[in-house]
């Protein structure tokens, strides 16, 4: 298949997906404790120490799956597919325990739901957006 030019919009999504994946490593840095971050009050504390520790192997598969993913979108590579459908397996995992079976939600309340939804919502949306761009010649 010969590759075909993506349209502009598909350039500008994936220079915000990088973006978004340097502000999910960056996190990821945060949690192992890499970079200084605010002090965690004694509920979020609590609830970081119900996480397993292949938590913290899926929060990395994650975020660093995902910015290379989203660096393979911007350089109109096919690999960007797999790294981005890695990305979201690992992040389903993740934001699904520390929703489902920490007591996050009873610790920081109902809007624990808000940030993990929007996680997973963007990871699907990409790794749609990679397929997509391998289906219609976008990425080679």
């Amino acid at each position: 298949m010969n590759p075909t030019n993506p349209p502009a919009w598909f350039r500008i999504v994936a220079v915000l997906a990088v973006l978004w994946n340097c502000i999910g490593v960056y996190f990821y840095l945060l949690h192992v404790g890499a970079v200084p971050g605010p002090e965690m009050s004694e509920a979020e504390r609590a609830v970081m120490a119900e996480l397993p520790g292949w938590s913290t192997a899926a929060f990395a598969t994650g975020v660093f799956a995902g910015l290379l993913g989203s660096l393979g979108l911007l350089l109109g590579k096919s690999w960007a597919r797999l790294l981005l459908f890695l990305s979201l397996v690992a992040l389903i995992a993740l934001e699904g325990w520390f929703v489902f079976m920490t007591s996050a939600v009873e610790a920081m309340g109902p809007s624990t739901y808000a940030m993990p939804a929007l996680i997973v919502g963007i990871a699907i949306l990409l790794a749609w957006l990679a397929n997509t761009g391998v289906k219609r010649g976008w990425l080679s």
